[in-house]
């Protein structure tokens, strides 16, 4: 084996949740320290790793990814360094990756080739949330000084929030998550000629699985096993974030969770003394981004996605049917079917499609979900020797994706396993105004402050549009029938907003 080979040596998660034993109050750079101490530990070596680590990637954590994020309590100048700091590690490199739930799985692609081609020996991903804690803490009206200034070179990747989101879609509410994929799945619910109720329950049958799993996860934030029906049913417990999704099957931000990835070339496994039996190879990782949700040429659909899982599979010489442990990020029901729908896969195949219980119910660590995925996979991979893993990372609304396939059978890297593919073309443009006729797509309604907001995405015959509608006929009318194909006139609104009504 070429003694540059990357490996995965170590992996290690830490959480806690509000009121429970033990519980900390613990920052999210203290959670990240912890389950990079955690990683270490778990590569037995006989040396100690921190001192060892030369390249440390941390993933943005929310409150400094975006400006309708806040940071109440502070944070540091230099997130990589002061999570190393507290594992012991001070690394020549330091890295705080761009926004998007693709980056950790991504990241290990990429450190894994700077391994295979000389450059680094050892290398960690990490990230943490606290904002369970934080929310709790402000509920009583208290705070707390998570800020710190560390010294050491930062390669800062910014918020790479470029062309992921239409100005449009912002001005209109729809540039958030929730609302996005909202639309999207309603296009793909009509496709298959279902009511919002009886797409709430196969949003259930698919989700209720999931649960199942997070009961069991010690590290889930809501490990509470639930029922198809329980999860399709609009309660006031389970009430209505956008059509068609109730609460319960939404990613869940406010957790207190930690995870880490750690790699190193064969060589510097053996020099540090970690035994083989330890070692996860890397058989292959790829990333594909898409253009903005409204210019693509279906909402419903991310052949970034397809392409990246594709082509690590590729990478790693496997198909589907070699893969026997599998984690498909879950943020929303729509980038699971995604996947199902285009590689013609069961939704109740035997394998599940979740090694940590999903975003929704073992929680949604930010960006950082996909290192829980992936250090569940390394688990799986070294209590069945010689199976295969596959983690698929999504970032944006199915903007960014990044899959990886695992085992501990050996990888031969004399040639990359990683592959950026080329961003997605647009395929439409999206238009901030529109007066006259347009044919709609799809709808998504909200709860406002002073009733129900609907919102359509129509298209012309080279671009699309957005319009808003308070009108509460308007609303039932969108929840009674067919959307996609009808006729609606649309005019500009006050402040930019466009407005729509049925021809």
């Amino acid at each position: 084996m070429d003694p540059n080979t990357p490996v995965i040596i170590g992996v290690g998660q830490h959480s806690e949740r509000v009121g429970e034993e033990g519980y900390r109050e613990l920052s999210h750079m203290d959670l990240g320290g912890e389950a990079l101490k955690a990683a270490f530990a778990d590569a037995r070596a006989k040396r100690k790793l921190g001192p060892a680590l030369d390249t440390i990637a941390a993933i943005r954590q929310f409150e400094i990814s975006a400006t309708r994020y806040s940071a109440p309590f502070g944070h540091s100048n230099n997130t990589p360094r002061s999570i190393a700091r507290r594992a012991g590690a001070n690394p020549e490199r330091a890295i705080l990756e761009v926004v998007g739930g693709q980056g950790p799985q991504r990241l290990v692609g990429e450190l894994a080739a700077e391994i295979a081609a000389g450059r680094s020996r050892m290398a960690a991903v990490v990230g943490a949330e606290a904002i369970s804690t934080m929310r709790a803490l402000l509920a009583r009206g208290e705070k707390r000084d998570w800020s710190e200034r560390r010294r050491g070179s930062l390669e800062d990747r910014g918020p790479g929030y470029e062309g992921v989101v239409d100005r449009t879609a912002i001005k209109h509410g729809v540039g958030a998550p929730i609302a996005g994929y909202a639309i999207a799945e309603n296009v793909r619910r009509e496709r298959l000629g279902l009511s919002l109720a009886d797409y709430r329950l196969e949003i259930g049958k698919l989700f209720a699985p999931f649960t199942r799993v997070a009961a069991a996860n010690p590290h889930s934030a809501a490990p509470t096993e639930r029922t198809a029906e329980e999860l399709a049913t609009l309660t006031e417990r389970n009430r209505l974030v956008a059509e068609p999704y109730g609460r319960l099957v939404v990613a869940r931000d406010q957790v207190n969770q930690g995870g880490a990835v750690v790699l190193a070339s064969v060589a510097e496994a053996r020099r540090l003394g970690v035994p083989e039996e330890r070692w996860v190879h890397i058989h292959g990782v790829a990333d594909c981004a898409e253009p903005a949700m409204f210019s693509r040429a279906s909402l419903e659909q991310s052949p970034a996605a397809v392409a990246a899982i594709s082509t690590a599979l590729e990478l790693s010489g496997k198909s589907w049917e070699n893969i026997s442990a599998v984690d498909l990020y879950s943020c929303f029901a729509i980038p699971v079917f995604n996947l199902l729908d285009a590689f013609g896969l069961d939704r109740d195949d035997s394998r599940g499609w979740t090694l940590t219980g999903g975003l929704p119910f073992f929680g949604g660590a930010g960006n950082n979900y996909s290192a829980h995925g992936i250090a569940e996979a390394v688990q799986r991979c070294r209590a069945a020797p010689g199976s295969f893993a596959l983690v698929g990372a999504n970032g944006g609304i199915m903007s960014k994706y990044a899959a990886g396939v695992y085992s501990t059978a050996p990888a031969d890297w004399q040639e990359s396993r990683w592959q950026s593919l080329d961003k997605i073309k647009p395929a439409f443009d999206v238009l901030d105004a529109h007066d006259g006729e347009a044919v709609a797509e799809s709808f998504t309604i909200q709860p406002g402050k002073t009733g129900e907001v609907a919102t359509i995405a129509a298209r012309l015959q080279n671009a699309r549009v957005l319009a808003n509608s308070t009108d509460p006929a308007i609303c039932a009318e969108l929840r009674s029938g067919k959307v996609a194909g009808r006729a609606v006139r649309i005019e500009e609104g006050e402040g930019g907003v466009n407005r729509f009504w049925f021809i």
